[in-house]
């Protein structure tokens, strides 16, 4: 009864953290729902851009690389190895999943930092990037939770779940709320990094506004891409310790 309790507790949190507004926001009405329409504009956006790229680069491979050709098969070979070393021999049907989020995390916080989505004036709220959103980092920790769940129990079984009373049962209920609060940490982590990163070059911009902004822009880059590696690699972590067992 007190796991089923805490489960329902931290359901209740994630609804409460789907209620955060940073800034203005675009809403659309679709019968008794309010739905951030900058997030999924400015996700559309990201979306169709990986699109468009990939069938470009995809449909006329040439023998000599061109330079976004390249670029494909390095961040291809990057998240092969990320996953290999982090899930092993079985991480073949993984990559597509875990590339796919790095990418989207990816071009979703350089979006951000070379485009001012702000710029475009709406007649109310204004665009901002998918990431800088808590509602999108929920959703994509609860879509990791969904793929390391079926990792595990695709591979075990039901015998995934006994992995829940190792090595003793009396830690059935640390490692119910471990595994429920894995989203939790993941989608807070990815949104607190982004919106600090955000704020400082707002702060920046409205106090030194030529200089001192440019070099931390920059900066905001560089960050941006760790973050997606960071997520892509603890994603593929989870999925790899669910098909290993209990660690």
């Amino acid at each position: 009864m007190n796991v089923l309790l805490c489960y329902i507790n931290t359901l209740n949190r994630f609804y409460d953290i789907s209620t955060v507004e940073v800034g203005q926001h675009f809403y659309w009405q679709i019968w008794d729902f309010q739905v951030h329409a900058q997030v999924l504009i400015t996700s559309w956006v990201v979306t169709t851009i990986l699109l468009i790229s990939t069938i470009l680069v995809v449909r006329n491979p040439q023998t000599i690389p061109t330079s976004a050709q390249n670029f494909f098969e390095y961040v291809l070979e990057f998240i092969r190895d990320v996953s290999k070393t982090q899930i092993g021999e079985e991480y073949g049907p993984w990559v597509s999943f875990i590339g796919t989020l790095f990418l989207f995390i990816f071009v979703s916080n350089w979006s951000w930092a070379i485009f001012p989505w702000k710029i475009i004036k709406l007649l109310h709220g204004e665009l901002v990037a998918p990431i800088n959103d808590i509602n999108t980092t929920v959703a994509l920790a609860l879509i990791t939770s969904v793929a390391y769940f079926y990792a595990g129990i695709s591979k075990k079984g039901l015998a995934y779940f006994g992995k829940y009373i190792q090595p003793t049962p009396i830690l059935l209920p640390i490692n119910i709320v471990e595994d429920i609060t894995k989203p939790l940490s993941l989608s807070f982590r990815l949104f607190r990094n982004i919106l600090a990163d955000e704020l400082v070059v707002i702060v920046l911009i409205s106090l030194v506004p030529l200089v001192v902004p440019i070099p931390v822009m920059f900066l905001g880059l560089f960050t941006s891409g760790i973050q997606a590696l960071i997520f892509a690699t603890l994603v593929a972590a989870y999925i790899g310790e669910s098909m290993e067992g209990h660690h």
